[in-house]
């Protein structure tokens, strides 16, 4: 009997001793040969989706000219923004005329010509937006960035007309050949019939003449840890050290890549200023990498839009604004804030390859949220209040959006209208 069980005892210590063996091998943490680490560790942990470019490429309003100095504004989302965007999307558009900006009397247009403006805010390469649209290759064109397409009938003229203009200011093309009718332009501006009508004020932007309904929100939030940013961002996270910060800021660095985290605002920087640059560089391929970067390194967690491909001394900033909203009520722009940085993503490229990343820590739970239908002013209320702005500086626009606050562990987004002045600034009012 003794035997026996002395026998059992040592096929346990046996399969214990194997068990053992194996993960000491195999499981512990740098049991992997380091030659093959290189190759075997960048498995970032996609903390949001990935997202095609072409989903992040639209215009952030269309503004409906009706004639007879009537318009009126159709955001991202909505129901007659969707419709006319995928009817564009299925046209053509070739043979473009360079043309001055002041070949045009643009004021005579506005308020007289019926027509469907498309505002792409800072702009996006036409190399873009040949991704979206059906632009003929042509070699003048393809070099320029457009932050606006004006569609217009013209009186007693059988052609539409379309203009394209180039962010530089003083130049414009006109699509001499494009796939659509004076009865097209037409059926798309009726859409604006029966609708809220907008004062346009000096050609720049547009005053509601009633009140415009938004939906305030209330979502629970969390928080990507920092773990999972320096996984996402750092070729081994175990060789990072951590570096604290008299303002209470923390910084985690491979002596070569830097990534600074602040708690109080959810918010993180990185920087790789060691990054290889590959030489070559133009708007859209810089656009093209920080979409791919993002995808790489922490995903999207909402809907974005691309703001802004902005070129300085020695690299380029992309910038992607995040909205919410959805189908038929439409999606207007989350500001971000000195109290609560949230809902933009920033990068620096330089010669091509990204040097900086910023972006916010938090998520949403949309699935959970609660919402309260509130009303931005609009009418004479509205025209007072951005008169006494204006009259220190210019308004060159004026866009519904949100204002994001945190309240224990839940994100509210009010409504606001957000007034951006000449000098770039912007102001909330509600």
């Amino acid at each position: 009997m003794k035997e026996r069980i002395k026998s059992w005892m040592l096929v346990l210590l046996i399969l214990g001793s194997l068990v053992e063996s194996y993960y000491l091998i195999y499981r512990l943490p740098g049991s992997d040969s380091a030659v093959l680490s290189k190759t075997l560790y960048v498995k970032t942990d996609n903390m949001g989706l990935k997202e095609k470019v072409e989903n992040l490429l639209y215009p952030d309003k269309m503004i409906i000219h009706m004639g007879g100095d009537k318009h009126t504004l159709f955001y991202p989302s909505s129901t007659f923004y969707n419709l006319i965007m995928n009817r564009l999307k299925g046209r053509s558009f070739e043979s473009f005329q360079r043309r001055s900006v002041q070949d045009f009397d643009w004021d005579k247009i506005r308020s007289e010509n019926p027509g469907i403006e498309l505002s792409f805010g800072a702009g996006i390469p036409v190399t873009l937006l040949q991704r979206v649209m059906q632009i003929s290759p042509d070699s003048l064109f393809e070099g320029e960035s457009i932050d606006r397409i004006w569609i217009y009938n013209i009186k007693n003229d059988s052609k539409a007309h379309v203009i394209f203009f180039s962010t530089r200011g003083d130049i414009v093309y006109e699509a001499a050949k494009a796939d659509l009718t004076v009865q097209d332009v037409q059926q798309h501006v009726d859409f604006g019939k029966n609708l809220t009508l907008y004062t346009a004020v000096n050609g720049e932007y547009y005053v509601p003449e009633a009140d415009v309904p938004l939906v305030k929100v209330v979502m629970p939030a969390g928080m990507y840890t920092i773990e999972q940013m320096q996984s996402n961002l750092f070729f081994d996270a175990g060789n990072t050290r951590y570096i604290p910060e008299k303002d209470g800021s923390k910084i985690y660095t491979d002596s070569k890549r830097s990534l600074q985290v602040d708690q109080e605002q959810n918010w993180m920087s990185y920087s790789d200023p060691a990054a290889l640059p590959d030489g070559d560089s133009t708007p859209a391929k810089d656009a093209l990498e920080a979409v791919e970067f993002v995808n790489n390194h922490g995903g999207w967690n909402g809907t974005y839009r691309l703001a802004a491909t902005e070129e300085g001394r020695q690299d380029r900033k992309v910038s992607f604004q995040q909205y919410y909203g959805a189908y038929p009520s439409g999606s207007y722009p989350i500001m971000s804030n000195p109290q609560l940085q949230y809902g933009v993503i920033h990068l620096e490229l330089q010669q091509g390859t990204v040097s900086s990343y910023e972006r916010s820590l938090m998520y949403t739970n949309e699935d959970k949220s609660e919402k309260t239908i509130v009303e931005l002013p609009g009418g004479e209320l509205l025209k007072q209040r951005l008169a006494q702005i204006g009259s220190s500086l210019r308004i060159i626009e004026l866009t519904p959006a949100y204002m994001p606050a945190l309240a224990g562990e839940k994100l509210q987004l009010h409504p606001v209208w957000r007034v951006t002045l000449s000098d770039g600034s912007e102001l909330t009012l509600n």
